[in-house]
């Protein structure tokens, strides 16, 4: 079996979500060291750490909080240390509080864009300075959403974040094409995970209602994620960045 990847290190943020474990299996699959970064504590992390474990690659875990940016800068250079110089990077955590704008506290509001976007600014600005002063190449995923150019007025700290997250993409892009690290966003539309999942197995009805909205009539599978992130970090991949991958089964055709 090849192992296109068996040279690079992975750093992956809400490692234990969904999606988190959906990248995290793909690139292990591909010979790549992980490392994980999640809220949660290490003995929940466990089990899946002895999955990744039996793929035969070196696998870490810590529990880091994106949004408080001296635990980031410790945790990358842990993985530093241990791992090596992370060249992949997936800013991946991210939380949601549904809501109509004024139904948000202040401190809710506050809380998800410190989550969904400093966080994610946090952990790429400083993984890759260190890629930069090592003059080595590397590869940047944020994990955004089609809800960054739609209205959704049920999520509205969410859409923003994301907003914000797809041009963080664009300008650390344009700034870090030069040093050859190439920077890119997967946009998904509805995806079998994380609250949605939750929604929908309460209410399976509400399941096939949002499936049939999806112009392909399917849900995203998380594994489907992961596989367009791997595509994106491939080492063939020279020429692509600053660019959105959006996989949301047509639903951004439709109007708002």
């Amino acid at each position: 079996m090849q192992q296109p990847l068996k040279d690079s290190t992975v750093l992956i943020s809400g490692g234990l979500g969904d999606i988190g474990r959906a990248i995290a299996l793909a690139f292990a699959e591909q010979g790549a060291s992980i490392a994980l970064g999640d809220i949660k504590e290490r003995q929940q992390a466990a089990a899946f750490i002895d999955q990744l474990s039996a793929c035969k690659v070196p696998v870490s875990y810590t529990a880091v909080d994106v949004s408080v940016a001296a635990e980031v800068h410790r945790w990358i250079d842990q993985v530093t240390e241990s791992q090596g110089t992370p060249d992949i990077i997936i800013a991946n955590a991210a939380t949601v509080t549904p809501g109509v704008l004024h139904q948000l506290t202040p401190e809710q509001w506050s809380h998800e864009l410190r989550v969904n976007l400093d966080g994610a600014f946090y952990m790429t600005r400083y993984a890759t300075a260190r890629l930069v002063a090592g003059a080595m190449p590397g590869k940047v995923v944020f994990i955004g959403s089609w809800a960054a150019d739609r209205v959704h007025s049920h999520i509205p700290a969410y859409s923003v974040s994301k907003a914000g997250l797809r041009m963080l993409c664009k300008c650390m892009a344009l700034e870090l094409a030069p040093h050859h690290i190439l920077v890119n966003e997967v946009a998904p539309g509805y995806v079998e995970a994380g609250l949605s999942a939750r929604f929908w197995e309460k209410d399976e009805g509400l399941r096939e209602e949002s499936r049939n909205i999806v112009p392909v009539k399917q849900l995203i599978t998380p594994p489907a994620v992961a596989a367009q992130v791997l595509h994106l970090c491939q080492p063939e991949n020279q020429h692509i960045t600053g660019t959105t991958l959006l996989m949301d089964g047509g639903l951004s055709l439709r109007s708002v």
